[in-house]
């Protein structure tokens, strides 16, 4: 089994543990839709999935007429 060959100092092992306690998540607004989410995450309006301004799934019905 590994050992380390070193202590490893309060100080580094602390800096090492910060990461997750990362400020409030940065709200972005989509180009297209202008509705705000999260950076680097999908997000829905209108029964359409956007990423990135593009629409990645579409679930809205068409509505056919029906004479």
């Amino acid at each position: 089994m590994a050992h380390p060959k070193r202590k490893i100092s309060r100080t580094r092992r602390d800096k090492r543990r910060t990461h997750y306690k990362a400020t409030t998540p940065q709200i972005a607004t989509c180009p297209t839709t202008g509705e705000a989410h999260l950076y680097h995450r999908a997000h829905w309006h209108e029964g359409k999935l956007y990423y990135r301004g593009q629409v990645l799934v579409d679930t809205t019905v068409v509505e056919e007429n029906a004479a």
